[in-house]
């Protein structure tokens, strides 16, 4: 067993480095205040590649393994975690629904510009009646002539707002029940296709999710991905990568606010001494340290799992449900480390434990992580 990163993954984390030390770091806070996407510093990821990075360069990707990908969103959630979803969202699931199950003239059509920076993708899965069970989705497609003709609404869509190309499911068949959605691709421009309320949120304030809303919305019959019915499939298999994508959102928010926490704890001295010579925080620090080398390998062995054909259901559900869990731990024994200082934004653990919050929940709870692993223990 080799835990040692390969050259090429190295490379990506250098590379990763140097563009969110200068891109990202400086607006970070302003971004989180301003509730603004910082939609250049995106198109400039597309342009290094980032983005198309897993994928195969016949769609204009980059031709690189997951593991890759997986360490380039935990290197830039170390410091913005909503640009961190806004790529995983685009990456893992749009991206990724596209790419493992349309036809090859749609993935010719949608990945290269998608790949290359100059559209973003979403994802529109969940509903106002619909978020865990995904079944229950009211959305509907009703096939007429060369079209079908969408009816309905999603909501908490991440990217929506400034979004070009959407993967969103819709019921074709009523009789069927959850076998009756199916999959379309929608792209902005259609007739009946708009943006909804945009949403005012705890954390990740910079990514932008919104409703989105369909009123007789006209998508082309060849915009249907798959077989109708084929819907559930593929967001459950696409929600299993993105899944990934979220443990290491996670992880690298844990890993930012540890980094924190330590040059804090170095700098500051309280009763003639530095904050670390405290044996309780030098424990803590210890044991946060091991919760994040542990998480890190679960994160990385469900990564390989796809990389390398396996099933992997059940290790992105524990990567999710680690990485997450862990996020909000520490977070907040950051901002209690930082004392005064940590509620106060200028310090930056503030904003990384709101945005730890929301990993524990989009993309399936935590709870229905804990479902998944329980029911593969007794199958």
């Amino acid at each position: 067993m080799d835990f040692n990163l390969t050259k090429q993954q190295e490379m990506v984390i250098d590379m990763v480095k140097k563009f969110v030390e200068k891109e990202l770091k400086p607006i970070a806070i302003e971004n989180d205040e301003s509730a603004e996407f910082p939609i250049e510093s995106y198109k400039k990821m597309g342009q290094m590649g980032l983005i198309g990075l897993p994928y195969a360069k016949d769609y204009g990707g980059q031709g690189g393994d997951y593991l890759s990908y997986i360490l380039a969103v935990e290197e830039i959630s170390k410091v913005h975690g909503a640009m961190g979803i806004s790529y995983s969202v685009n990456t893992s699931l749009c991206s990724g629904a596209i790419y493992c199950y349309a036809s090859e003239e749609q993935k010719k059509k949608y990945l290269p510009d998608i790949f290359s920076g100059k559209k973003l993708g979403s994802f529109g899965l969940t509903e106002p009646d619909a978020g865990s069970d995904a079944g229950n989705a009211k959305t509907t497609a009703v096939k007429e002539g060369d079209y079908y003709v969408l009816n309905g609404s999603k909501c908490f869509i991440t990217n929506a707002p400034l979004a070009d190309v959407f993967v969103v499911f819709a019921i074709t068949d009523k009789t069927k029940g959850s076998k009756g959605v199916s999959a379309f691709i929608v792209e902005k421009t259609y007739p009946g296709f708009s943006i909804g309320k945009l949403e005012n949120k705890c954390g990740i304030r910079a990514a932008q999710v919104s409703e989105l809303i369909f009123e007789n919305c006209k998508v082309p019959v060849e915009n249907l991905i798959g077989r109708e019915g084929d819907g559930l499939k593929i967001a459950f298999n696409t929600l299993d990568a993105g899944r990934i994508g979220v443990a290491a959102q996670g992880l690298g928010i844990a890993e930012g606010a540890f980094e924190i926490a330590k040059n804090y704890m170095k700098e500051r001295n309280q009763f003639g001494k530095p904050l670390y010579k405290n044996q309780y925080l030098s424990f803590k620090m210890a044991e946060l340290d091991l919760e994040i080398e542990e998480a890190k390998y679960i994160l990385y062995k469900a990564a390989m799992d796809k990389e390398l054909g396996k099933p992997y259901s059940v290790s992105a559900a524990k990567a999710k449900l680690a990485c997450t869990d862990l996020a909000m731990r520490v977070t907040v024994d950051a901002v209690q480390m930082l004392g005064g200082y940590g509620y106060m934004r200028e310090y930056n653990v503030e904003r990384m434990m709101r945005d730890a919050k929301i990993t524990q929940i989009y993309e399936g709870t935590n709870e229905i992580q804990k479902m998944i692993i329980g029911g593969s223990l007794f199958r």
